[in-house]
């Protein structure tokens, strides 16, 4: 045993850590599997001072823990939260010996051992150690990443057998487990809290209910919605595809004046000129090759309520005249036929290009740009809307539940941070598909990141060409590995087929 230390006379003081003999290393091992499967707070650091006091034979003990929230690297914010033989209440005041080894262990950021407190100077006049015969002493902190976590306080009166350089070693390395642990049940405690916290958001009954989101992004989506709510005007909707414009769209009439009247969509991307129009205004008989009899058109079926016109921007600039009529007068004429038809709607539009830049390029029409956009709503993508992540997570785990009538799945936290770093290029529509198919090869399990499908890219601050990369490589060895198949590379990404066509495009333009 060496002599005394300078912090502590009459200790071993300050100990070095040798290498562990290999039963040690063992029983570290058996002792890490059962730490790692409290996931309660409080009973972990009971099971922590039972392993303690057990290890080294001591009569008492107690554990502190510093305060979450203090950042402070000292001994500041310390409570206890268990003990032995030792009231909880009055383990730091019972006397000066206790709080002055604690504190020389955490403030060393070492182990501090002492085996005769009897003779030991310091203690000389300490009541306490008098009065309770104590003879050993050992004191350990709780190191994570360099940080105070906490410190095990051990002592005896007559066993001493177990308080030797070689076991404090053995506890030091057991404290680098027990921070471990410590932090896991701390976060696994706050992810509970927040998945509380989480259903209640979704539980939260918002005008727009289908339409998840706390973020401020989406806080003046709603309040925009709600001025807009009533007023019968066309409103234009522009965004990344998969964000949700749809939704918002369906929201605006199901919660407006022409609710009990129909909501006709119509996408307007990859259909030839002849057949888009048909699907929109209609045709007579023998109007063309295969127009065998008459056919109403969907904005007559969408008479007195709303049409939606999903990729506006890719409507031929014949038709967008057209439909300029049916915006400024509300009359068409049926293709092939010499009737004006009158028809009363509230259009609402969607693009994912800028549609004011298509004006510019001289693809769309500036009068029928300005009857669309009364007003315009800028739907952000997933990776702009923060904190949002885990609310549509958990809402879209309900909505899976609710539909196949099973329980709700769980998601680990592992899980829950691979999604929170992925980028995700489909949006909202690409995160549903990703957490419906996590839920099916779960099976009975709780979704864990072996479960998603998607890259371990993380997101880089403020790389937005780190992001595109990220993107192209991930959809191109997807479109590889199913043979170059459109349909299927689109299903896999969990991203519609026109997404992937413009990505694709927008690729071949930038000569990559």
């Amino acid at each position: 045993m060496e002599g005394s230390s300078a912090r502590l006379p009459g200790t071993s003081g300050i100990v070095t850590q040798p290498a562990l003999p290999r039963e040690q290393l063992q029983a570290l091992f058996d002792i890490s599997q059962v730490l790692n499967t409290i996931w309660e707070i409080d009973s972990l650091l009971e099971r922590i001072m039972d392993i303690a006091i057990q290890t080294v034979n001591a009569e008492r003990g107690f554990l502190v823990l510093k305060e979450e929230g203090n950042g402070k690297d000292d001994g500041s914010g310390l409570s206890v939260r268990t003990a032995r033989n030792i009231a909880p209440e009055t383990a730091l005041s019972v006397s000066e010996i206790s709080r002055s080894i604690v504190m020389d262990a955490i403030e060393s950021q070492q182990g501090v051992l002492t085996i005769d407190a009897q003779t030991d100077p310091r203690f000389a006049g300490a009541e306490s150690v008098i009065f309770n015969q104590i003879r050993a002493v050992m004191a350990v902190p709780f190191l994570l990443r360099g940080k105070i976590v906490g410190a095990i306080y051990l002592d005896s009166r007559k066993h001493r057998e177990g308080f030797t350089d070689e076991l404090l070693s053995f506890v030091k390395a057991f404290s680098n487990l027990c921070a471990i642990a410590i932090e896991n049940a701390r976060l696994m405690g706050s992810l509970r809290d927040e998945n509380y916290q989480l259903r209640s958001e979704v539980q939260r009954t918002y005008q727009f209910k289908e339409i998840i989101g706390n973020s401020s992004k989406m806080q003046e989506i709603f309040e925009l919605l709600n001025k807009i709510i009533h007023a019968d005007i066309s409103v234009l909707l522009e965004g990344e595809s998969g964000t949700g414009k749809e939704l918002v769209a369906r929201a605006l009439h199901y919660n407006g004046p022409r609710r009990d009247k129909a909501f006709i969509a119509q996408f307007c991307g990859n259909l030839s000129e002849t057949l888009l129009e048909s699907e929109l205004f209609g045709h007579k008989r023998g109007a063309f090759t295969g127009a065998v009899s008459d056919k109403k058109g969907l904005l007559e079926i969408a008479d007195g309520g709303t049409f939606f016109l999903d990729e506006v921007s890719d409507i031929p600039l014949s038709i967008q005249a057209k439909l300029l009529r049916v915006l400024q007068d509300g009359e068409f004429r049926r293709v092939g036929d010499t009737e004006t038809r009158r028809v009363n709607v509230r259009v609402i539009s969607a693009t994912n290009k800028p549609l004011a830049k298509e004006v510019e390029k001289g693809s769309f029409r500036e009068d029928l740009f300005y009857r669309l956009n009364v007003i315009t709503i800028n739907m952000p993508s997933l990776r702009d809307r923060d904190g949002d992540l885990p609310l549509l997570v958990r809402h879209f785990l309900t909505k899976y539940a609710t539909k196949t009538g099973t329980a709700e799945k769980k998601i680990t936290s592992d899980a829950m941070r691979l999604l929170a770093g992925y980028h995700w290029p489909g949006n909202v529509r690409e995160l549903e598909n990703a957490i419906e198919r996590a839920i099916v090869l779960a099976g009975e399990r709780d979704i864990t990141p072996d479960e998603l499908i998607i890259p371990r890219v993380l997101k880089t601050p403020g790389g937005s060409r780190s992001l595109r990369e990220h993107e192209r490589e991930y959809v191109l060895r997807t479109l590889e590995e199913m043979g170059g198949n459109k349909t299927k590379t689109a299903s896999a990404l969990g991203v519609s087929l026109r997404w992937l066509h413009y990505k694709l495009a927008e690729w071949k333009d930038g000569g990559n």
